[in-house]
């Protein structure tokens, strides 16, 4: 194949056939690295090699960015690419297009796998050429491309090109002989094509590829070659430094007209132009907030210069509400909105109706936070009403908003307000922000309508939840806060089903995840959730434990909520049954309020008869529980109520009695398949001598005994899952973790920001599978990690 010519038929590139054929040998491997330094010609050589390649082989091309210390732009690009190989369009809606807060690059390698297996499964040869891998400086990276260069189906192969060797492990490629490796010795100049070089270059060229880089396959996108791009900065700020805003400014209005609103704040920052930075950042802020984007919005935010009043920019006041709210903030929220909302007036009225869009979000979100009922419904009426604006952008904005008042509806009803139009609320909004392409919006609706659910149907919640997380993994937020609710309903689920190896390990993703979510109703369930999988198990001092940490929890509310019941009542069970009966009837009689007479409590209160040996009065307890006059908010409840009326007719001697309780309660647990209450109760061995032939149930009756019997022979814990390695750097960190020293300290102990030691704790956590600095220390100490003695 010959290169193009000039005019007069001489070849505009130096033909590298040599170096093409010894591509093409590489390509028969599963990974070939191409190392040399800048300038040796590797960029060429990949596009030179490509265009050779078309029609044998589907080829996705990537060009790593300069600095990309954001690896989640990276993944997600090279997930696009692979994807599109396939024909499927880049606005699909599996496809990962928007960032995440916390951005899960172990999801997107599995998805890259997948798609390259699919496409290999049709029998296509697919190639990934990746360039300028050097400039990935997430330490995460690095570990996640080498599993994915290690774990490539059969028909893919890899082309990295990089100027220095990369801390990658392919040793087990390199013995197994699947990684080739071309160096700049491969990459010189023969004695012949330098002859050529210099024939060519004594004529005028045309510089195409000479001081471009072209920016996807088709060559219709280019920027200047980097260095290049470095000597014009230079000269530009040497000889017309009075353009360089000017530049700036077109840079910003360009990408303005082009959706790249990150870009073009960068830009009017850049140019010092800091009212224009907070008015664009303002306008869409809202927005990229609904798409999970908040680290980047944060990111924007901290360019700002300190000095900036916030009274002069009352879009940045919106955008740091945003991120107090996420981080459980509310006072600062409250602050921030206070001066947004007193300069409203000053906002010019082109920009006004985002920014009051944005404003109201927060007022809801805001009153939920802090359980103002009224002042929450007030906004969520006005808000939840459908769209009915003149212009597009109305309409528009009126969806999304409607979306939010759905959620915090939604979330409000199902939680504390005790309405049943909590599932009816998340169900619309999960479906609108489906229709309006909001996928985070529709995570976090699907994540609280499991929980919504719940109460009504265990299957059904179980398939919220197991949707809602299928849908995080796709678009890379498998450990974002907005997926709590969907894993500890989907762990609570598991435990009353007597599933509970597979619940403790849920709550363990659980526990990471919600190191970011401080709201108090997740983190009692969490809590609560984690006494029933521990109290199911036989261990009633740590039951008692997560109880007593949920009922401090359940304090933060002004109003009783969905849970109160359980976490009140089984709190004071578990007392009684550890032998504190005196304590346990002392705090339950102290109780008023429609909450004392629950059926939750009155099951507590039948607990505490029975450890008291008066089974008369637990039965007169409960009586009210099994003829419906308390009202239960599961029938969890009910099963739980006729267990302990089994229980007291043993100690009274009436066996009719116990075989007619326990198969009510075998009646009723059936639909749901109910097997805690039985484990809870110590109701096991009434089921030993229970006529099994003589039940209705007896399939559900022998996987309760078999549950049962695990339990008193305390099945071990299932281990721990393998430990990701730490990179260097967070192992650097680590070593300050045992120590008092502060984030920022330990970022002046290591001369690297804050942010950078924040994003490497979250990662060692992450790794370690704990949920804080102290279980981090412990776990690393565990794995030896770290000494067992003071470490600096």
């Amino acid at each position: 194949m010959r290169n193009p010519v000039d005019g007069l038929g001489r070849p505009l590139l130096i033909e590298r056939d040599d170096l093409l054929a010894a591509l093409d040998r590489a390509a028969d491997r599963q990974v070939t690295v191409v190392t040399a330094p800048a300038g040796s010609g590797k960029t060429s050589l990949l596009r030179a090699w490509a265009d050779r390649q078309r029609g044998r082989s589907r080829l996705a091309m990537v060009q790593v960015q300069r600095d990309q210390h954001d690896a989640q732009l990276f993944w997600l690009a090279l997930f696009k690419a692979v994807r599109e190989l396939s024909g499927t369009p880049s606005n699909s809606s599996v496809d990962p297009a928007a960032a995440s807060p916390d951005f899960s690059g172990t999801a997107i390698v599995d998805r890259i796998l997948a798609e390259l297996a699919e496409q290999g499964a049709h029998g296509d040869r697919v190639v990934v050429a990746i360039d300028d891998v050097h400039q990935l400086t997430s330490p995460n990276t690095t570990a996640h491309l080498t599993r994915l260069l290690t774990s490539l189906p059969p028909g893919a192969h890899v082309i990295l090109a990089t100027r220095r060797d990369l801390p990658l492990r392919l040793h087990r490629l390199r013995l197994a002989g699947e990684l080739a490796e071309l160096r700049a010795t491969d990459l010189r100049f023969t004695e012949r094509e330098t002859g050529e070089l210099l024939v060519a270059s004594a004529v005028t060229l045309s510089d195409a590829n000479a001081f471009v880089v072209s920016l996807d396959p088709e060559r219709t996108w280019f920027r200047y070659h980097h260095l290049f791009a470095d000597l014009l900065r230079l000269e530009l700020h040497r000889k017309l430094p009075d353009a360089v805003g000017v530049l700036h400014r077109r840079a910003a209005d360009w990408f303005t007209a082009q959706g790249r609103i990150v870009e073009a704040v960068r830009h009017r920052q850049a140019d010092g132009d800091w009212s224009g930075a907070a008015a664009l950042l303002g306008d869409h802020s809202f927005g990229m907030m609904l798409d999970g984007q908040e680290e980047t919005v944060q990111g924007l935010l901290q360019a700002f210069p300190q000095h900036a009043a916030e009274s002069a920019y009352p879009e940045l006041c919106v955008a740091r509400a945003m991120i107090d709210l996420v981080h459980n903030r509310i006072e600062d929220a409250a602050a921030h909105l206070t001066i947004t909302d007193a300069c409203l007036g000053s906002v010019p009225a082109d920009r006004r109706l985002r920014l009051r869009a944005a404003i109201s979000s927060l007022q809801l979100s805001l009153a939920r936070h802090r359980a103002e009922h009224a002042e929450f419904m007030r906004h969520a009426e006005a808000l939840a009403s459908p769209p009915g604006g003149a212009s597009q952008e109305e309409i528009a904005l009126g969806s999304e908003l409607r979306v939010v008042a759905l959620f915090n509806l939604g979330t409000a009803e199902a939680w504390y307000l005790g309405h049943p139009d909590g599932e009816r609320y998340l169900r619309e909004g999960a479906e609108l922000a489906r229709e309006i392409g909001r996928p985070f919006l529709e995570v976090a609706c699907l994540a609280q309508l499991g929980f919504a659910t719940k109460l009504s149907s265990f299957a059904s919640a179980r398939r919220h939840c197991e949707e809602a997380i299928a849908l995080a993994e796709e678009h890379g937020w498998g450990t974002a806060a907005i997926l709590g609710p969907a894993l500890v309903t989907l762990a609570c689920t598991m435990v009353w089903a007597g599933e509970s190896n597979d619940a403790e390990l849920v709550l363990r993703r659980a526990d990471v995840v919600l190191e970011r979510a401080n709201e108090a109703g997740i983190r009692t369930l969490f809590h609560l959730v984690k006494g029933m999988l521990r109290a199911g198990r036989g261990r009633l001092s740590e039951a008692h434990e997560e109880f007593a940490t949920a009922l401090a929890l359940q304090s933060q509310f002004t109003d009783p909520h969905a849970l109160a019941g359980y976490v009140t009542g089984w709190t004071l069970a578990t007392r009684a049954r550890l032998g504190s009966t005196v304590e346990a009837r002392a705090d339950i009689e102290a109780l008023d309020g429609p909450l004392a007479d629950s059926a939750e409590l009155r099951n507590a209160r039948a607990t505490i008869c029975l450890a008291e040996d008066d089974p008369a009065g637990a039965l007169t307890a409960l009586e009210p529980v099994i003829d419906g006059s308390a009202r239960a908010v599961h029938v969890a409840t009910i099963v739980e109520a006729q267990l302990l009326c089994a229980l007291a007719y043993h100690e009274l001697g009436d066996r009719g009695r116990v075989i007619e309780a326990v198969e009510q309660a075998l009646a009723l647990a059936e639909p749901e398949r109910l097997i805690l209450p039985f484990v809870m109760t110590g109701a096991g061995g009434l089921l030993e001598t229970f006529p099994r032939r003589e039940s209705a149930h007896a399939a559900l009756l022998t996987d309760i005994l078999d549950v049962v019997h695990g339990s008193s022979a305390e099945r071990a814990i299932a281990p721990l899952p393998p430990v990701q390695e730490l990179s260097p750097t967070e192992l650097r960190v680590l070593r300050y973790l045992p120590t008092n020293l502060s984030r920022l300290e330990i970022a002046g102990e290591l001369s690297v920001s804050v942010n950078t030691v924040a994003t490497h704790v979250r990662n060692i956590y992450a790794k370690l599978q704990v949920s804080g600095r102290s279980s981090a220390v412990q776990r690393a100490r565990e794995l030896r990690l770290l000494a067992n003695g003071p470490t600096p």
